[in-house]
Parts: C-alpha cells; structure tokens; sequence
C-alpha cells in the first residue's frame, strides 16, 4: 500500500510557513517511516514573497525527505480587506475548491489536513472528504487559551474591552489588561475581531490542535485548555504541545560580521536588539532608542530597520544618517553596532556575548531567546505581541516589563528603555529573576524535545493518532 501522507496548509508568512514545514519533518522522523508528506502551497501575493517561498520549496525538495509540493492555483486576491488577518482568511476561504481538487487528486491515502490556525473555514474541506482536521498554531498555549474563550467573552463583554471594568478573564493566564490584548480584538467593529471569534469557534471543532510551545513552558495555560475551561459548554480540543519547534541551519562558513563583532565582547554583557521580519523605526523612536541605549552604559547590538517604501509592507534597509542622532554612531563605537539589514537572529542568540533580548516578543523569536536561555525585554509591536509580552512577564516570569504607549502606535520613551535594559542586563531583583528564570526554561525546551521528553511523547502520541487514522479511513 502506498504510504499515507500527511497534507499540510501553511500560509507563506517566514512565521508560519517554516514552522509548520519544520513540525511536518520532525513528524516524519517520528513516525519512522509510516506518514509521507504532501505541503498544499497558496500562491503568495506579492513576487518576493513567492521567490521567497520558491526557495524554500527547492531546498526542502533537495532534501531527500518523503516530501511533495503541489502549487495550488492562483486566485484573485480580496482588495477591500481592513488587516492582514482578514486577508488571510478570506483568501483562504476562496482556495477551498482547489484544496478539495488537489486533495482528491492525490494518489496515495490521506492521514489528515493540518491547516494554519487562519485556514480553519478549511475544515469543512475535511470533513466532506471523511479524513481528520488538525490545527497547527504557530503561537503560544496562552493565545490559544484566549482564542478559544473569545466566542464566549464577546457574549459576555458587549463594550469594547478597552472600555470594560477590570482585567479580562483567559483561564490559566493571571487577569489579562484589556491593554494587553492582541491587536486584532481591539477593535470589535473591525472584520479582523470577528474573524477572530470565527476561528476560536472553529478550534474547537478540529480532531486536534498542534501547539508550537512545550508543556513545561505554559503548564497552566495548557491545563485549562484540557480541562474545559477555555471552551465551557463544548468539548475540549486534544492539544498536542510538540515545541519548541525552531528550524535550525547549519552555521554559516564565514560568520556573519554581527557574530565576529560579538567574538570581542565579553560573556553576557550584549543587549539584542531586534525587531522581527516587520518591524521598523521611523526617526523620532529611532532617536529615542538612540539615546536610551547611549545613557544604559551597556554594550549594544541593535538590528534597526527602516519604514516600508511607498505601497509595500517589508522594512527597508535603514538609512542610519538620516535614522539616528548625530554623533551617536561615533560616541558609542566602542560598546554598541547597529547592523541596518537583516541579521541571522538565531546565530546571534546563539552567542555566549548575549546577556538580554529587546523583541518585538513574536513567539518563534521568544523561543529562539528562551532555547538559548537569553532573558527578554519585549516590545510589542503588532499582532498577538502584546498577549505574549503580558504572558512572558506575569506568567512565564522570563522578561522584564517595559512600558509601550499602545494609543501611541506603541511608542517607548528614551528614559523607559534606558530603565528596561539597564534591569535586563543586571540592575534590580526583576532582572535577576528573569536571568533565572531564563535558564531554567532553556533546560525545559531542551529535555522537552529529547527522546522521552513532553514534546517528544506528544509527537509520538500525534504520529500514532495520523497512522491510525489513515488505516481506519483506508479500511472502510
């Protein structure tokens, strides 16, 4: 019998896509032999976005694993769409037939759909061809908790949360700020909410959720997903935290010129700066930084971008003459560099010279941080970032609380990340704290994901769950 496949979803965001392409293979190393693995690929909208993934498609295909790409074909995008997150879904919504096509044209039996958490419409693809709908959610157990009580909360709360007395109620999370919520539910007029409520309902109706988080890392959060509490009156979704899941490249021949500036610095005395693929300065916080940074006395490395040109999404290369505040480059020569392009994030985390870490707190750079034991100031930005800044915090005690002005466009004054960084690098008690705290979960991620660890047992337990399914749908 040819072996089953494993179909997978993901949306072609670096966040998203070489996440759920990571989970896939180490799914396959896991089921020894028994699950190949077919990537459903949705055009991109933009063409270096598609190059992007071209790219990736062509080295994962040299890569001899049982992995085939089948290129769905375009459609025309939504135009009068308000965010990203209801881009996303609604072009998802559209490729339904083409998925349902490519998934009865395959020529092997099919274990399950594992969808991106914004292509849950899709589980009603699964369920008319009879095979299990899982969910693979690139974020962290806290989010989901949210996601999956926001169907019942937005019964519940009928202002806007802004406007709500008290903290919002997420089991296993301690009382949430409204100020702490994600960007997309801040607004309940906005299409980007109510898609929101239409996935969290949706999660609960999957045959599983994949989590990208381990048990020992969000206990409670996980524990209230299980038991019920996040999702009253409907039955809990099985959750499978198989993470940390962090694609890891063989390091580069040459270093990279961050990584041999941080050769000369001593151990743990580097505050990373880095703000993920979108996040940019334009110069009056760039200046802020600036100065915040200069008056910490610390040793700095601070990846800065610039804004997006005219119409496009990406940051741009910065332009430091115009982005920084004269003198500022020459005055700190000797404890700081800015790199104003990409920079290989991982291989810097990697480094025994950094002591602290200034995210914007997306979860795949916050586990990259904590896989490395690097203690985190976060600076949320958009997204889900300021849940997980609050979780990092208040539930996980690994990062320094800095204050971000959300009203305006999450602006930080010189003084508060002069404060955030001098605690991050040694000041005070909280500082302290979160160093400890660090290293206790960079054992946790690691045993976790060990043979006999909680990820490993959770992706065994998942293998089996797909194995079995495919016989059973291959018998009937």
């Amino acid at each position: 019998m040819a072996t089953p496949t494993v179909v997978l979803l993901p949306l072609w965001s670096a966040g998203h896509l070489m996440s759920l392409l990571e989970a896939g293979k180490r799914l396959l190393a896991r089921a020894g032999g028994r699950l190949s693995l077919t990537v459903l690929v949705i055009p991109p909208p933009t063409e270096k976005l598609a190059a992007e993934v071209e790219g990736h498609i062509r080295r994962e295909e040299a890569s001899g694993l049982d992995v085939r790409f089948v290129r769905l074909p375009a459609v025309e995008p939504p135009t009068d769409f308000r965010g990203i997150e209801e881009f996303l879904s609604r072009l998802v919504q559209m490729h339904a037939p083409d998925v349902r096509a490519a998934v009865a044209a395959l020529p092997c039996p099919m274990a399950a759909l594992v969808l991106d958490f914004f292509c849950t419409a899709l589980i009603d693809v699964a369920r008319d061809l009879a095979v299990p709908a899982y969910v693979y959610f690139t974020t962290n157990a806290a989010m989901l908790a949210l996601m999956l009580r926001l169907p019942a909360l937005h019964e519940e709360v009928t202002v806007e949360f802004e406007e709500m007395e008290g903290a919002v109620d997420v089991p296993g999370l301690p009382p949430v700020p409204p100020s702490s919520l994600p960007k997309p539910v801040m607004d309940k007029k906005n299409p980007n909410y109510t898609w929101f409520v239409y996935h969290g309902r949706r999660f609960a109706e999957a045959d599983g959720i994949i989590v990208n988080t381990a048990a020992e890392l969000e206990r409670s959060a996980l524990a209230a997903i299980a038991d019920g509490r996040c999702t009253p009156g409907v039955r809990p979704p099985t959750v499978y935290p198989i993470g940390p899941v962090i694609s890891f490249a063989p390091p580069s021949e040459q270093p990279h010129e961050c990584v041999r500036w941080l050769d000369a610095q001593p151990p743990a005395s580097v505050a990373l700066l880095c703000f993920g693929s979108q996040g940019f300065f334009a110069a009056p916080q760039a200046h802020e930084i600036a100065h915040g940074l200069e008056r910490s006395g610390h040793r700095f490395l601070w990846v800065l971008r610039g804004p997006p040109a005219a119409g496009a999404r990406h940051p741009t290369d910065a332009n430091l003459a115009e982005l920084l505040p004269d003198g500022f480059l020459e005055r700190t020569k000797d404890r700081g560099l800015v790199w104003p392009t990409w920079a290989p994030q991982r291989e810097i985390l990697a480094h025994a010279a950094v002591g602290g870490f200034v995210t914007h707190g997306g979860w795949n750079s916050t586990l990259e941080s904590l896989w490395f034991g690097v203690p985190l100031a976060p600076w949320p930005l958009y997204a889900e970032q300021h849940l997980n800044a609050f979780t990092l915090v208040a539930a996980m005690g690994v990062a320094v609380a800095m204050r971000v002005d959300r009203k305006r466009d999450n602006f930080v004054e010189a003084a508060e990340l002069e404060r955030a960084v001098k605690e991050l690098m040694g000041g005070g008690e909280e500082g302290r704290k979160a160093r400890e705290k660090a290293m206790e979960m960079k054992a946790a991620c690691r045993n976790a994901v060990e043979g006999g660890g909680s990820s490993d047992a959770a992706l065994l337990r998942l293998a089996e769950e797909l194995y079995k399914g495919a016989v059973v749908s291959t018998t009937k």
